[in-house]
């Protein structure tokens, strides 16, 4: 039986670059999405062209019990997750206090941290009977730093990174690891950055800062970087990590309008 990876949040970003990664290492990855049926088959398909082992399904995470669901049916019809990504994205775009909305702002929190709370709450504790885990945590710049006009995406990323902690403070010595992934930049990746900037401004980017002048993260470095902290050995766990591109000022001494 081959280990579970279970990535929740996979786009053709990081999320499904990261599930076929560890798809290529040997496990079988299941992917889920909020929407966009085609493009979580298309997801899949690629993986198990390549001779990876993957299966996925769309999810309304909000949705009450379904969360937990997802998790049951995995370890009752797959095996036990040995690994979860967490890597759904909160952000609502750049708007003011008077522009952000209630229900936007609770949206972003749901996501962010409700919904990260109850992957832990059903998963830990079947981790802890095995001994072992890895919950790795894709977070955003917003966590460590609040822009203007990001009051619902950074309160919600810097609760996420918040609830990381105390999983850390409480579940690190049962053997679980939980990574806290700060992307410290902007991803070259159409399902995230390219809906946000639209598909000119997108392709402008990339050719004035990405593709062979390495200015934006690559989602198949980033995937090496997951995996990575999945095999660490317990003596060494990384609890935080922020990842950026190489030509990029760190988030403290810089302020910048385009977060991921």
């Amino acid at each position: 039986m081959k280990p579970i990876c279970l990535v929740i949040g996979a786009g053709a970003g990081i999320g499904g670059t990261v599930a076929a990664k560890f798809s290529s290492e040997g496990y079988h990855s299941y992917l889920c999405r909020r929407t966009n049926q085609k493009g979580l088959e298309r997801l899949i398909s690629n993986i198990e062209n390549k001779g990876g082992s993957a299966s996925g399904s769309l999810i309304n995470v909000i949705e009450e019990n379904s969360l937990e669901q997802l998790i049951d049916d995995i370890e009752k019809n797959l095996g036990p997750i040995e690994v979860i990504v967490y890597n759904l994205g909160a952000q609502t775009g750049m708007k003011s206090l008077n522009q952000t909305s209630h229900k936007e702002f609770e949206w972003g929190w749901k996501i962010a941290s409700l919904g990260l709370f109850r992957v832990a709450k059903v998963l830990f504790p079947l981790m802890e009977k095995r001994e072992k885990g890895t919950l790795l945590v894709t977070s955003a710049t917003a966590a460590m730093r609040g822009n203007a006009n990001q009051h619902s995406h950074s309160s919600a990323m810097g609760a996420r990174k918040m609830l990381c902690q105390t999983l850390n403070a409480e579940f690190s010595s049962k053997g679980i690891h939980t990574a806290h992934i700060i992307i410290d930049g902007a991803v070259d990746a159409p399902d995230t950055l390219g809906k946000i900037l639209g598909p000119e401004l997108f392709q402008k980017l990339r050719e004035s800062k990405g593709m062979e002048m390495d200015g934006l993260l690559l989602p198949e470095k980033i995937a090496e970087t997951y995996y990575h902290l999945s095999q660490q050995h317990r003596s060494a766990w990384t609890h935080e990590i922020d990842l950026r591109a190489y030509s990029d000022p760190a988030w403290w001494n810089s302020v910048t309008m385009l977060e991921d």
